[in-house]
C-alpha cells in the first residue's frame, strides 16, 4: 500500500492526482490533504477518501504543511500546489527521506540550488509537470554525459499563429481559453504568453542538472509529444500520450510500475500529426527574457517569478495590455542588479522583491 498526502489537493493538477487515488483503491491510501484554504471541495475529498488530517494552509500555515510531510503514516508526498509556500516542506520531506512527486514549478525555480542536493536518489524526487515528467522518464537508465539537449514541448497556445499587431489586442477572456489544457487563470496566461514554457525551462535545468545550453522548448500542435531527449550519437527519444494529467500523476505514484488497466484512461490516437516547430521570440519575448535568466542563475530566476505574477494579475485587471506581460517583467530584471541570494530564506523573498519592483515600474 502507497501511503499519500497530497498538498493542493483541490486544484487542478491535484484533482487528477486524486482521481488516481481514487481509481486504485487497493493500492494507495490518502493519508492527509492540504490545501490554500478550508473549502467545500476539500471536505468533500476528506469524506470520500476518509481522511482526518485535513491542513487548510490560511489557518495552519508552514506548520500545518511540516506536519503532514513529516507524518510517520505518509511515505510519498505530492506537491501540487502553486507559489512558495511550500518550499521549506519540501526540503523538510526530502530531509526525511519521503519519496516526493512535485508539481510546483516555483520550489525548483526559486530554491533548486538548495533543494536539488537533498534529492538522495533518481527516485525520490518525481516530476509531475506533463514536460518534465516526460523528459524523467526518457532519462531512466541514460548517462547524462551522453545527452546532447532536451527539449519539452508547448501547444503554443491559443495565439500560436498571431501577428504581432494581433498580439496587441489580446483581452484576457481571449488568454483563458486554452486549446489544450484545463489549468488555473495564471498558468493558462502564462501560456498564452509562453513564460510557462520558459520558467519550465529554468527548472529543467535544476531538476536534471543540465547546463543551460542544453536545456530547450519545441512547439508541438496538440501536445501529443510531451517531451524529447536528443543524445550525442543523433538519436531521440520521446515520451507521448493524450494530454491528461492522470497518467504523469500515476506515473509518478507507481514508478516503477506502470498503470494497471482502467477504462478511464484514453489509449493513444495514433492519428496524431506530430510535427514540431521553433519558438518565435520576437513574437514571444518571454522565452528569450527566461533564457536570460537561465544563463544569468543567482537571483534572476526568483526576480523573474515574483515579477511575472504582477504582470500577469495587471494583465487581468486590465491595467497593461497583453504584450506588455513580458516587456513588465524585462523592466524589472534590468532594474538593478539583483544580489544573488546566500542562502533559502533570501531567495524566497527576492520573489517579494520582484512583485514591489514591478508594482512600482508599472505605477
Amino acid at each position: 500500500m502507497i501511503n499519500v498526502g497530497v498538498i493542493g489537493a483541490t486544484g487542478s493538477v491535484g484533482s487528477s492526482v486524486m482521481s488516481v487515488c481514487e481509481s486504485w483503491p487497493d493500492k494507495i491510501s490518502v493519508k492527509a490533504l492540504a490545501s490554500n484554504k478550508r473549502s467545500e471541495k476539500l471536505s468533500q475529498l476528506a469524506k470520500r477518501f476518509n481522511v482526518s488530517k485535513i491542513y487548510p494552509y490560511e489557518e495552519t500555515g508552514s506548520e500545518g504543511l511540516e506536519a503532514l510531510v513529516l507524518d510517520p503514516d505518509i511515505d510519498h508526498v505530492v506537491f501540487a500546489s502553486s507559489g512558495t509556500a511550500a518550499i521549506k516542506a519540501l526540503c523538510s520531506a526530502l530531509k526525511a527521506g519521503k519519496t516526493v512527486s512535485l508539481a510546483n514549478k516555483e520550489s525548483i525555480v526559486v530554491a533548486g540550488k538548495w533543494v536539488m542536493p537533498l534529492v538522495k536518489h533518481h527516485e525520490q524526487l518525481r516530476p509531475l509537470d506533463s514536460e518534465h515528467n516526460a523528459i524523467w522518464q526518457c532519462l531512466h537508465g541514460e548517462d547524462k554525459n551522453f545527452v546532447r539537449k532536451i527539449y519539452l514541448t508547448a501547444s503554443g497556445g491559443p495565439f500560436r499563429k498571431f501577428s504581432q499587431e494581433e498580439l496587441r489586442t489580446v483581452t484576457p477572456e481571449m488568454a483563458l481559453r486554452h486549446p489544450v489544457w484545463d489549468m488555473g487563470a495564471k498558468i493558462t496566461i502564462d501560456s498564452a504568453t509562453l513564460m510557462n514554457k520558459g520558467i519550465e525551462l529554468i527548472e529543467a535545468m535544476y531538476l536534471f542538472g543540465l547546463d543551460e545550453s542544453k536545456v530547450d522548448a519545441l512547439i508541438s500542435p496538440g501536445s501529443f509529444v510531451h517531451g524529447l531527449v536528443e543524445f550525442e550519437d543523433g538519436s531521440v527519444k520521446m515520451l507521448a500520450a493524450e494530454p491528461d494529467m492522470k497518467l504523469p500523476a500515476g506515473s509518478c505514484i507507481f514508478w516503477p510500475e506502470r498503470f494497471f488497466p482502467s477504462p478511464k484512461f484514453k489509449r493513444p490516437d495514433f492519428s496524431h500529426e506530430v510535427r514540431f516547430e521553433t519558438i518565435d521570440a520576437e513574437r514571444f519575448p518571454a522565452i528569450r527574457i527566461a533564457r536570460e535568466c537561465m544563463r544569468l542563475k543567482g537571483a534572476y530566476p526568483a526576480v523573474l517569478v515574483g515579477a511575472d505574477e504582477v504582470a500577469v494579475d495587471f494583465f487581468m485587471k486590465g491595467k497593461i495590455g497583453f504584450t506588455e506581460i513580458a516587456g513588465l517583467v524585462e523592466k524589472v530584471l534590468e532594474s538593478r542588479n539583483w544580489t544573488e541570494p546566500e542562502n533559502l530564506d533570501e531567495g524566497i523573498a527576492l520573489v517579494d522583491e520582484g512583485r514591489r519592483e514591478a508594482i512600482r515600474i508599472a505605477g
